[in-house]
């Protein structure tokens, strides 16, 4: 089986994640994941897209949203609200004790890589998650009034501010995460999942050196859109493309930031009778179902994906 590495970020990139890693076996897969979400609260260190994979592939993910961990409850949210604190970032008793668990390990000098690792093997995780990078990196979105922290825009103002520009903060000064540069050096293949590619993918791009190396990649370079028609499947990447975009939401829209990095890209049915102007990108169109309402949606879409590195190796 070919050696995949993965960027992720997200619901959408846990989702594939999910569907990678039940079609092939632990070392063959590694799954780097955006930290530019990455914020502080309570004192703690939150990881919300590593947690979402994390929690994703231990089969622990609360379903209804994608995110958080099924069953949670929020009595210590509670608590701190009743303390004074603000709660409008949703914290469930069981994500805060992971939330507790990493900041502990980090104040002790361990890596945020490390760390994670130690994570994933405690839920029974086999398969690589990893961080792009053990550095900070901060998401910093830009409006016309004032500067947001991503999880401000995100969760706090639901995506409502129009968005001028966005700052990946730290990213100059970064390095790979030391399993993200070894997963790149030995992989067949490169994968980059229906995340945002302004919110989950450009931050792990912006690290110097990253884009290089993903592009020395020697079997295909696929993307999976996360756009379907005009429509993002969750959350702002739609409403990105026209702000910074420059151009409407579609897949050809997507394809096109992807030009020079990725060699094909995979567009759902709806969009099939887009595939002559990815063609004319130089990226070849491959047609799949790409919407992922179940886990055997999500299965079936990381077999095809698997099949097409398969078949162009």
């Amino acid at each position: 089986m070919p050696k995949v590495v993965a960027l992720a970020g997200g619901v959408g990139g846990a989702k594939l994640a999910f569907g990678l890693a039940r079609n092939l076996p632990p070392d063959e897969l590694t799954v780097v994941v955006n930290t530019g979400d990455d914020d502080d609260f309570h004192g703690l260190h939150v990881a919300p897209d590593l947690d979402t994979v994390m929690y994703t592939l231990a089969g622990v993910v609360n379903p209804q949203t994608g995110w958080g961990r099924a069953g949670d409850t929020f009595a210590a949210l509670k608590g701190l609200k009743e303390a004074g604190e603000e709660t409008w970032f949703q914290l469930g008793d069981l994500d805060l004790a992971v939330h507790i668990r990493r900041t502990h390990l980090l104040r002790e000098g361990h890596t945020l890589s490390e760390v994670t690792r130690e994570l994933c093997e405690r839920f029974g995780v086999r398969h690589a998650v990893v961080p792009m990078s053990d550095n900070p990196v901060r998401t910093i979105v830009h409006t016309p009034s004032e500067k947001l922290s991503f999880q401000e825009y995100f969760v706090k103002h639901r995506c409502e501010p129009e968005v001028r520009s966005l700052e990946f903060k730290g990213a100059g000064r970064a390095t790979p995460s030391p399993y993200f540069e070894f997963a790149v050096a030995r992989a067949d293949a490169l994968v980059i999942a229906p995340s945002n590619p302004f919110l989950s993918v450009d931050p792990i791009l912006a690290i110097p050196g990253v884009a290089g190396a993903l592009k020395g990649i020697r079997g295909i370079r696929v993307a999976i859109s996360p756009i379907i028609g005009d429509r993002a499947v969750k959350g702002p990447a739609a409403r990105l493309f026209d702000q910074i975009g420059g151009e409407p939401p579609s897949c050809v829209a997507v394809a096109r930031r992807y030009v020079g990095l990725c060699t094909h890209m995979v567009i759902d049915r709806t969009d099939e009778h887009r595939e002559e102007e990815i063609g004319r990108l130089g990226i070849t169109p491959v047609v799949a179902q790409t919407l992922m309402n179940s886990n055997e949606d999500r299965v079936a879409l990381g077999r095809a994906v698997l099949d097409l590195i398969a078949s162009s190796t």
